[in-house]
């Protein structure tokens, strides 16, 4: 494997990366997490826009379907302790290149937010990494897993008429993790917390019900399910616990899953990705303490054994975002610790 790694730009505690398509063209947003900028790039590299200054604290960006430009972020979540004034905002671009800043909904401590579409319908998901504290490390108050369906004008909202948000799961301690899938056309997402990891379902119409289903029982930071070993079964991969250290691979044996692989060398693992790359089903994990490191998991099916090797040393990521571009696998990470965004460009 060949990797050519450029730092596209520095910004202080860069966080949060997003696709974004807009003027026809596939762009990269990057964010920071403190009080800092919001970046657009193309997909060389190139910074196009500064979407805002300030006021960042953003934990999460996703573009509204089929809109031009237009997205949602966190805004003022700037750590577990500083996040009772986090909302969901909606920005717009308009015909001069300007970014509208709008309330979508406030939402205390809200970490991870997603749309997922099913039957034609967009549902809006935001997960609470706690409802509420009083002093440092406060943990006391559990998180909570909010839902809407999303109109598809979202031009009426603001600071006072905000998207009105309803409770889909309570108690959920240290509320950190998601990853969205795709299976059998449908999106779900993977959310994850200190009391395990769970499968959430979109209803089939918007009066309907979300369905969860419990994974594991172990706390997780984070995971996603990727088939690794190319067996038809998809592995959970987790983060454990919460800004752990540990990477656990389960398979799924008489109906249960059980741990086949453990890596515990990542001290405050957060990034997370899951799918192909470089045509292998694989998985990427940035670190933020100890040695920092970026990491690539895949399956050696000669030996029937996981395989661990380093991409980049002493980064710090805190997300990454893979793509193709020119018939290469492009991966653009948020290396938080060292206030850089990088793209690395792979070749087999």
């Amino acid at each position: 494997m060949k990797v050519n790694k450029k730092v596209i730009d520095n910004l202080t505690k860069c966080y949060s990366i997003c696709p974004l398509t807009y003027k026809g063209r596939e762009h990269i947003l990057v964010a920071a997490e403190k009080q800092d900028p919001c970046y657009l790039y193309d997909l060389e590299g190139s910074r196009e826009a500064t979407v805002w200054e300030r006021p960042g604290g953003v934990m999460s960006m996703v573009q509204v379907p089929e809109s031009d430009g237009v997205f949602l972020a966190t805004h003022e979540f700037y750590s577990p302790n500083d996040s009772k004034r986090a909302r969901i905002v909606i920005v717009s671009p308009d015909q001069s290149g300007h970014w509208e800043v709008r309330t979508l909904a406030d939402l205390p401590h809200v970490h991870r937010f997603d749309i997922v579409r099913r039957n034609g319908v967009n549902y809006l998901i935001a997960c609470a990494l706690k409802s509420g504290h009083e002093f440092k490390d406060d943990w006391s108050v559990p998180g909570k897993v909010y839902a809407a369906a999303l109109p598809d004008d979202l031009s009426t909202f603001s600071e006072g008429h905000q998207l009105e948000l309803t409770v889909v799961k309570d108690n959920m301690l240290k509320n950190h993790g998601y990853y969205k899938i795709v299976e059998g056309g449908i999106e779900k997402c993977i959310i994850s917390c200190d009391g395990g990891v769970y499968l959430f379902i979109p209803p089939s119409a918007p009066d309907g019900k979300w369905e969860i289903e419990k994974l594991v029982d172990e706390a997780a930071s984070d995971a996603v399910l990727v088939d690794m070993d190319g067996d038809g079964e998809k592995e959970l991969v987790t983060i454990s616990p919460f800004h752990g250290a540990d990477l656990y691979f389960y398979k799924k044996i008489k109906g249960a899953y059980q741990k086949v692989y453990t890596y515990d060398k990542a001290e405050f693992a957060h990034a997370i990705y899951g799918g192909s790359f470089l045509g292998k089903p694989s998985v990427i994990i940035g670190h933020r303490q100890g040695e920092r490191n970026l990491l690539l998991f895949t399956y050696d099916e000669t030996s029937g054994q996981y395989k661990s090797e380093i991409l980049d040393r002493d980064c710090g990521p805190a997300n990454v975002y893979k793509y193709e571009y020119g018939g290469k696998d492009v991966l653009i990470s948020a290396n938080r610790e060292i206030d850089e965004i990088a793209m690395y460009t792979f070749e087999k």
